[in-house]
C-alpha cells in the first residue's frame, strides 16, 4: 500500500487545479489524517466494489466513517462482511448521519431512483459525492443534480468503471490517433445471456419507477463509453423497444423461485438458499419486503427486454445500438467506420473466441475483484482502405470488469495526480450525457417520435467534449 506520507505529496498541488475530476481537496488530503468514506446502499456492489475491496486495498489513507441502509438487517450484514469494526457507525436515516459526521466523501450504491436524492443532500451539506451508475433515472432529476452541484460548488465523481478497461482505452487511443480517419458511424451491439440477463427482471431492475429501464440501467455504461470514444456529445435519438419475453405470464403462479410449484421444469429455476445472497437478503426480508429471487414472469415487470436506438451525434456521427436480454450467450460486439478505414472490436462473442468459461460464470468472473492480473490478449482488428488489415493484441483481464475496476479506485485514491491522458474520470455532465441517450430513447419509444437531447436539461450537446 502507499504510505500516507507518500499519498501526501503526490497529491497536493493536483487536487486543487483538478478538482474537475476528483473532489478530493488539498484541504482535505494535507490534513494527515485519513479521508473519511460514508456508504449509503449496501447491496452487492456496495458491499464488495466500494466496501470491502476500499477497506483492504487502501485502509492506509481512507475510513469507513458510518455505512446507510434503510433495511437495518442488510445493513449489519455489510458491516460485517466489509469488516469496518466498532469505529464504523451504521445509520438507516440518511439525514441523521448528516448530522453526525463529517465525512469527506460519500459514496451513493443504492437504488437508481434514489441517487438523485443523495446526491442532492450530500451537496448540499458541503459534501463531495462519487455515484454508481447510472447518475439518475430521469431529465427532471438529472437537471436537479445539475442544479445543486453548481449552486453548491461541490463535485460528483460517476463510476464508469468500462472507460478504464485497458481493452475499451486501447479502442478510445486508436480512434484518437486517427487509425481510422474521422468516424462516420458506429455500429454497437450488446448481448446479455439468460443468466445475467434474467437477474435484471428478478429485481428491483425490472420495475421502471426503480431502474429508468435498462436503457438507463445497464445502457448507461455503454452510452458513456460511446461518447467517451467519439469524444462527441448526443444530439437526438430514436428508439423502439419492447417485452416480450420476461415480464407477465398468466400461467406462472410462483411468487418468487422459493416457493414456485414449477422448480423441476422452470428453465430459469435458481435456488437462492445456495447462493450468498441468501444471507444478504433474505434473512432481511422481513425489514422492507424486498425478495431477490422474484418470478421473471411477474405482472409487475414494466422495462423492455429488447431495445434498439439510432443516435445522431452533434459532429454528425451515425450510432446504431441494441441491447438483448435474452441471448444465447453474453458478450458485445463494435464496428466504427472511418473516414480511412474501419475498427472491430469484440469480448466474449463465442464462434469468434472460444471460452472454456460458462455462460452462467461469466458475470461472477466479471465481479471478481482479485482478478487483477493480465494473463491473456484480446484482438481489435484494424481494417484500412486500400491496405491488409491488421490485428492489434491487447492485454486482457476478465475480472474487474475487465481490468477497469482496479484503475479507477486507484486514480480515485492514490494517484489523482496522475496525468489521464485519456480523460478516464467522469463528472455530471458525463453522467447526464450517459443516461441522457437511454432517457431520450424511452421516451421515443412512448413517444414514437424522435427526440432532441438538448430538450431534457439545460445542457446543450457539444460537438466536441471538453
Amino acid at each position: 500500500m502507499l504510505s500516507r506520507r507518500n499519498f501526501l505529496n503526490t497529491v497536493g498541488t493536483f487536487a486543487v487545479g483538478m478538482a474537475l475530476t476528483n473532489p478530493l481537496h488539498a484541504a482535505i488530503l494535507s490534513s494527515g489524517k485519513k479521508i473519511k468514506l460514508v456508504l449509503i446502499g449496501t447491496g452487492v456492489r456496495g458491499n464488495s466494489f466500494w466496501g470491502k475491496r476500499i477497506l483492504e486495498k487502501y485502509g492506509d489513507i481512507t475510513e469507513f466513517v458510518a455505512l446507510v441502509d434503510h433495511n437495518p438487517g442488510r445493513l449489519k450484514y455489510a458491516a460485517d462482511y466489509i469488516g469496518v469494526g466498532k469505529q464504523c457507525h451504521l445509520y438507516t436515516n440518511f439525514e441523521a448521519m448528516i448530522e453526525k459526521e463529517t465525512p469527506d466523501l460519500i459514496m451513493v450504491t443504492t437504488t437508481d431512483a434514489t441517487h438523485h436524492e443523495y446526491i442532492i443532500k450530500s451537496l448540499e451539506a458541503g459534501i463531495d459525492v462519487l455515484t454508481e451508475k447510472p447518475m439518475t433515472t430521469d431529465e427532471f432529476k438529472c437537471q436537479e443534480i445539475l442544479d445543486a452541484e453548481r449552486k453548491n460548488q461541490r463535485k460528483v465523481i460517476v463510476a464508469f468503471n468500462y472507460r478504464w478497461s485497458p481493452y475499451n482505452t486501447k479502442i478510445k487511443a486508436m480512434l484518437d490517433r486517427g487509425d481510422i480517419g474521422d468516424v462516420v458511424s458506429v455500429d454497437f451491439s450488446w448481448m446479455l445471456n439468460t443468466s445475467h440477463g434474467a437477474s435484471y427482471f428478478r429485481r428491483w431492475h425490472g420495475e421502471r419507477e426503480q431502474s429508468g429501464t435498462l436503457l438507463v440501467h445497464k445502457s448507461t455504461h455503454h452510452f458513456d463509453l460511446i461518447n467517451w470514444w467519439l469524444n462527441s456529445e448526443p444530439q437526438e435519438v430514436f428508439a423502439y423497444g419492447d417485452l416480450e419475453f420476461y415480464g407477465r405470464n398468466p400461467k406462472k403462479k410462483g411468487v418468487n423461485c422459493r416457493n414456485c410449484d414449477e422448480k423441476k421444469t422452470c428453465k430459469f429455476y435458481w435456488d437462492i438458499t445456495k447462493s450468498s445472497d441468501f444471507d444478504r437478503y433474505v434473512k432481511h426480508e422481513k425489514y422492507d419486503g424486498y425478495i431477490r429471487d422474484n418470478c421473471l414472469f411477474r405482472p409487475e415487470i414494466n422495462i423492455y427486454d429488447k431495445m434498439n436506438a439510432t443516435i445522431k451525434y452533434a459532429n454528425n456521427v451515425y450510432v446504431n445500438y441494441m441491447l438483448t436480454t435474452y441471448s444465447p450467450w453474453e458478450g458485445w460486439r463494435v464496428a466504427f467506420n472511418g473516414t480511412k478505414g474501419r475498427l472491430e472490436a469484440f469480448l466474449d462473442v463465442p464462434y469468434l473466441n472460444p471460452e472454456s468459461i460458462t455462460q452462467e460464470a461469466l458475470h461472477a468472473a466479471e465481479m471478481n475483484q482479485e482478478d487483477e492480473v493480465n494473463a491473456e490478449t484480446k484482438p481489435i482488428i484494424l481494417h484500412k482502405l486500400w491496405d491488409q488489415q491488421e490485428m492489434v493484441n491487447v492485454p486482457y483481464s476478465r475480472g474487474g470488469h475487465g481490468g477497469g475496476d482496479v484503475k479507477l479506485h486507484d486514480q480515485v485514491f492514490l494517484h489523482p495526480e496522475k496525468e489521464d491522458e485519456f480523460k478516464h474520470m467522469a463528472g455530471t455532465r458525463d453522467g447526464a450525457m450517459s443516461i441522457l441517450i437511454g432517457i431520450a430513447a424511452r421516451n421515443s419509444i412512448e413517444s414514437g417520435e424522435p427526440v432532441q437531447i438538448g430538450s431534457l436539461t439545460h445542457l446543450q450537446p457539444r460537438k466536441t467534449r471538453i
